[in-house]
């Protein structure tokens, strides 16, 4: 992880319905955490690919390369909950969208693989086990950490010159274009 943005640690876990938690929130220390746009924590579920969706084209309206950025999003939850922990009964998976240095980053948090690490597996020719695939090749830079027993699979994009973020809770003005799954 680069020193341009913040640990991210201890999100509170919610419903789908009220999921996301908007930029200038505290976080665990009680300062306020710069640079995060917004962050949501989701049920383990297939559903929840769709919201994560919809939660970072509304925090990153205006972004020239959103659709990549929406695709790596829906690629690292739809793994996260496929291929770890958070996909079992009461899983989670949380997603931090962040902005800083000229670089959007996009994490994605899972309760663990039971000591499995992300990897791009080799083209066999089927019909799964491309996401990460997919997010290497959108993302200007990708990886992962550890963080205890789960896993954060991050991504990098960069954020060109006149482009900004959404201010808190304004957005396009209406809802989510992807739907809930």
């Amino acid at each position: 992880m680069t020193g341009d943005f913040p640990e991210r640690r201890g999100a509170v876990a919610v419903g789908v319905e009220d999921a996301s938690r908007p930029a200038g929130r505290t976080g665990r220390r009680g300062g306020a955490v710069g640079g995060v746009l917004g962050e949501v924590t989701l049920p383990g579920t297939r559903r929840s690919v769709g919201v994560a969706r919809g939660f970072v084209r509304e925090l990153a309206a205006g972004f020239e390369d959103l659709d990549d950025l929406v695709t790596v999003v829906s690629e690292m939850v739809a793994n996260a909950v496929t291929h770890t922990a958070s996909g079992r009964r009461d899983g989670h998976v949380r997603v931090v969208l962040a902005e800083a240095a000229g670089r959007y980053r996009l994490e994605v948090a899972d309760d663990g693989a039971d000591g499995a690490l992300p990897r791009v597996r080799e083209e066999a020719g089927a019909e799964t086990g491309r996401g990460l695939r997919i997010v290497a090749v959108l993302a200007e830079r990708w990886g992962f950490r550890r963080d205890g027993t789960r896993t954060v699979v991050w991504a990098e994009f960069p954020v060109r010159s006149g482009e900004a973020p959404a201010p808190a809770g304004e957005g396009r003005g209406r809802g989510p274009v992807s739907g809930p799954g």
